[in-house]
C-alpha cells in the first residue's frame, strides 16, 4: 500500500500532523493507499510558499512558461495510462475513460502553453493627445484550486492549465474522496520545469479546504463540486473580497423532438446519463421528449438500459462502474425510492438487490417514466445512473420545461430542423448547449453555467481571464512644468 505525500515548495512532504486516511477502490471496497489528512498548518505553510515564489515566477518570461506547459503536456501523455489507472481506482470509473480524460487533460496544458506568451495589452487613445495610456495584463497573485472526485484530472486541468500561463502560483486541493491520481500527477511538476512553490498539493477534507479559502493572501479561487460547498466557500472568499470561480453541477435537460433522428437521439441519450454512471455535472437526467415518440423513446431506452454491462472498471467489457463511494451509492439509491413515492414508474432498473456484485457500489441504471418536472427526482442533481423521462408537446413546451429548473450548466436537443435548432438554443438558459450531439467536450469551448451551476468560465481562450488582473498606466509626454490642476478642464467630480 503506497502512502503519499503532500507537494508544498517543491518538496514531497508528510502532513505536519502525521495523519492519514484511506483512499478506498470502490469496485472492491478495500483500500489501497494512504493519503494525507492535512489540517490548517499544511494550508498555511503552502500558501506561504506560493506567495514566496509568487514574485519570481511572474517574471519568467511568458515563452519559459509556455515550455514548460507544454512539457507538462507531454510528460501527463507519456503517463496518461498509469495515471488513469489510479484515478479508476479512486473513484471507480472507467479505465478507458479516466485514461481518456488524462489525455484530455494534457491537451490543456499544450493549448494553454500557447497562451503564456501571447498576454497582450491594449493602447487607450484618450482626450488629451500629451497621455499616452496602455495596459497590462498581470496574474491574480495565488490561486487557490479545488476539485471534485469524478474526474480529478480533467477538472484539474481546466484550473491549473491557465492559473500557470497567467504567471499565478497555486496550491491544489483534490477531494478528499479522490485524491491519488492528483499526487501522481504532482510528481511532474518539477519534472517539467517549473520552480519550487509555483505549484504546491495538499490532501484532506473540509478543515484544511477553509483554511485554505479564508487566507487573506489568496488572489483568486476555483472551485469544481456541489451547490452547498460552492455557497460556502463564496461565503468565505467574500470576507476578504477574494474572487471565485465556481462550477456547481446541474439538471441538464436533454429535448428530442419528433423530427430527430431517433436512433441518433436515442445515443446520446444513453451516454449523456449513463457515461460515467452518471457522476458528471452535465449529465443528461432530464430526457424531455416529444409526445407523439414518448412511449417508443422509453421502451427503446429500456431495452438497452438493461443491456449495460456492470463490472470491473479495468475490463474492456465493462460499460459502468461502481458509484465512486458508499455516501453516494446510498444517496442515489435513497433518490429512486423517493422518486417511486412521488409517483415516478419505473421502466427499468430502481433501487435492485445487487448483492451478486458486492461489495462494490453499484446502481442499476434506472429509468423513470411519467416524471412531471416538479418532482424532486427532476429538481435535485441525483449524480447517478438515473434518467427522468418527461414528456413534452410543443417546441414552447420543450423551452418552458427546460428552463424550469435551478440549475443552468448544459443542455442538449435533438432535431433535423436546423432552424428550430436555432430557435431552441438561443432561448435555451445554460452555459453549454449541444445540437445532435451531448456530453462533447473540446479544451477550446469555453465551459461554465449559471444559477445554481456557479460563475465564471473554464476552458477555451476565456479561461485565463480568470486568473489575470488588468492595471492602467498612464504617462504624461507633455511639457512637463504643465499643472493639469491648472486647466479649465480639470473638475475634483471626475478624479478619484
Amino acid at each position: 500500500m503506497r502512502t503519499y505525500a503532500n507537494l508544498i515548495g517543491g518538496s514531497f512532504v508528510a502532513p505536519l500532523n502525521d495523519r492519514y486516511f484511506d483512499a478506498i477502490d470502490p469496485y472492491v471496497n478495500k483500500s489501497f493507499a494512504r493519503v494525507p489528512e492535512s489540517g490548517e498548518e499544511d494550508a498555511a505553510v503552502a500558501i506561504t510558499a506560493a506567495v514566496a515564489a509568487f514574485d519570481s515566477w511572474r517574471r519568467v518570461p511568458g515563452v519559459e512558461r509556455a515550455r514548460m506547459l507544454r512539457r507538462l503536456a507531454e510528460l501527463l501523455n507519456a503517463n496518461a495510462a498509469s495515471i488513469g489507472r489510479v484515478e479508476s481506482r479512486d473513484n471507480g470509473k472507467l479505465v478507458s475513460e479516466t485514461v481518456g480524460q488524462a489525455r484530455f487533460a494534457a491537451r490543456a496544458y499544450e493549448f494553454f502553453g500557447g497562451s503564456a506568451d501571447r498576454l497582450t495589452g491594449r493602447t487607450i487613445p484618450l482626450d488629451d493627445p500629451n497621455l499616452f495610456d496602455f495596459t497590462r495584463r498581470e496574474p491574480a497573485g495565488v490561486a487557490v484550486l479545488i476539485t471534485a472526485w469524478n474526474s480529478p484530472m480533467q477538472l484539474l486541468s481546466n484550473k491549473l492549465a491557465p492559473a500557470l500561463a497567467a504567471g499565478c502560483t497555486v496550491v491544489v486541493k483534490p477531494s478528499e474522496q479522490a485524491s491519488c491520481s492528483t499526487l501522481e500527477f504532482a510528481e511532474l511538476i518539477g519534472e517539467a520545469g517549473f520552480p519550487p512553490g509555483v505549484v504546491n498539493v495538499v490532501t484532506g477534507g473540509a478543515d484544511v479546504g477553509r483554511a485554505l479559502v479564508a487566507d487573506a493572501r489568496v488572489g483568486r479561487i476555483s472551485f469544481t463540486g456541489s451547490v452547498g460547498a460552492g455557497r460556502a466557500i463564496a461565503r468565505s472568499a467574500s470576507r476578504n473580497l477574494t474572487p471565485c470561480t465556481l462550477e456547481l453541477g446541474g439538471k441538464s435537460p436533454n429535448i428530442v423532438f419528433a423530427d430527430a433522428d431517433l436512433d441518433r437521439a436515442l445515443r446520446g441519450a444513453m451516454s449523456g446519463i449513463f457515461g460515467a454512471g452518471g457522476q458528471t455535472c452535465v449529465a443528461g437526467s432530464r430526457l424531455l421528449v416529444q409526445d407523439s415518440v414518448y412511449d417508443g423513446v422509453v421502451e427503446a431506452l429500456a431495452r438497452s438500459a438493461d443491456k449495460i454491462v456492470l463490472g470491473d472498471p479495468a475490463a474492456e467489457a465493462t460499460q459502468m462502474g461502481p458509484m465512486a463511494n458508499e455516501g453516494q451509492r446510498d444517496r442515489v439509491v435513497r433518490m429512486i425510492r423517493e422518486a417511486k413515492d412521488q409517483g415516478a414508474v419505473e421502466a427499468t432498473g430502481g433501487a435492485r438487490d445487487l448483492t451478486s456484485l458486492d461489495p462494490a457500489f453499484f446502481v442499476q441504471p434506472t429509468i423513470f417514466r411519467n416524471v412531471s418536472n416538479d418532482m424532486t427526482i427532476a429538481r435535485e442533481e441525483v449524480f447517478g445512473p438515473v434518467l427522468s423521462v418527461i414528456p413534452f408537446k410543443t417546441e414552447q413546451d420543450a423551452i418552458e420545461i427546460a428552463n424550469d429548473t435551478d440549475f443552468g450548466l448544459a443542455a442538449g436537443l435533438w432535431t433535423t430542423d436546423l432552424a428550430r435548432a436555432h430557435r431552441v438554443a438561443r432561448d435555451i438558459s445554460a452555459g453549454t448547449v449541444w445540437i445532435n450531439t451531448y456530453r462533447t467536450a473540446s479544451i477550446q469551448a469555453p465551459f461554465g453555467g449559471l444559477r445554481r451551476s456557479g460563475y465564471g468560465r473554464e476552458r477555451g481562450e476565456i479561461a485565463i481571464e480568470e486568473y489575470l488582473t488588468t492595471k492602467n498606466v498612464m504617462v504624461d509626454l507633455g511639457d512637463v512644468t504643465r499643472d493639469h490642476f491648472d486647466t479649465a478642464d480639470y473638475s475634483p467630480t471626475v478624479v478619484s
